[in-house]
């Protein structure tokens, strides 16, 4: 089974970029999207062989996921209950027979940290929304997540240690995620490897050059573990700031 994950940075606009090639170059059996940007009924786009659940923002040309799947959920539900958070359309959760896919595209906690209490309140919701799904079956979460959790995630760490999306709060609660049973897919395979990121600043060449952050992930519970056939980062595709990743489960 292979899941993707990407923020795409306005659906719009990468769909002007080559993401409807990318989808059917890749064939994934789900694609996960962050910051659509969009409602649906604001293009008109067709995706033959998925169903399609969108859960946008409020806001127009703000957040928003989305999932399209070819194999149709059991269920699907959007937000976690926080009602500033799922005005901003942030989580979409889809059961399987065998597990729940959750998309995230956590707040970002911004310049000055200015949005960190928001931030902070959304991780703690966020991880007992997890906790409670993980209960009753195995959890998968995909998204951008807005952090680099360690500092080999990111090309300057000792330069932005402190800064949104590498401040020590931020890393602190992505680590209390991990340790309610939740395990990186990529470190888990990949533990030592460098230059692997997912994101890229559009300034400075940042991309060319591999200036990158890894803030965009896919977290299996314990017992998905053994199924992880592989997980990439998917760094070729362009498109958006962020590139997609990649989870094969057996």
């Amino acid at each position: 089974m292979k899941l993707v994950s990407w923020n795409v940075n306005g659906l719009r606009a990468c769909m002007a970029k080559g993401f409807a090639d990318f989808l059917q170059a890749e064939d994934p059996d789900v694609i996960c999207l962050q910051e659509t940007k969009m409602q649906k009924e604001q293009a008109d786009f067709d995706f033959p062989g998925y169903t399609e659940y969108w859960f946008s923002a409020e806001k127009k040309g703000y957040s928003g996921t989305a999932v399209f799947t070819k194999t149709e959920p059991l269920s699907v539900s959007y937000g976690i209950g926080l009602a500033e958070v799922d005005a901003e359309g942030r989580v979409i959760c889809a059961e399987y027979p065998d597990f729940y896919l959750v998309t995230v595209y956590t707040p970002n906690a911004q310049r000055e940290l200015v949005r960190i209490d928001f931030r902070m309140a959304f991780e703690d919701a966020f991880r007992a929304y997890l906790e409670k799904l993980h209960k009753k079956k195995p959890v998968i979460v995909c998204g951008d997540m807005n952090v680099a959790h360690k500092m080999i995630d990111i090309k300057n760490a000792k330069a932005n240690i402190g800064n949104a999306g590498f401040s020590y709060e931020e890393r602190g609660k992505f680590s209390e995620l991990l340790a309610a049973g939740f395990n990186d897919s990529f470190r888990m395979l990949y533990p030592d490897r460098t230059d692997a990121y997912s994101w890229w600043s559009y300034m400075g060449r940042a991309r060319e050059k591999n200036v990158g952050w890894r803030i965009d992930y896919f977290l299996v519970t314990d017992e998905l573990k053994e199924r992880v056939e592989d997980s990439r980062i998917l760094s070729e595709v362009t498109g958006s700031d962020h590139c997609p990743v990649e989870l094969i489960l057996k």
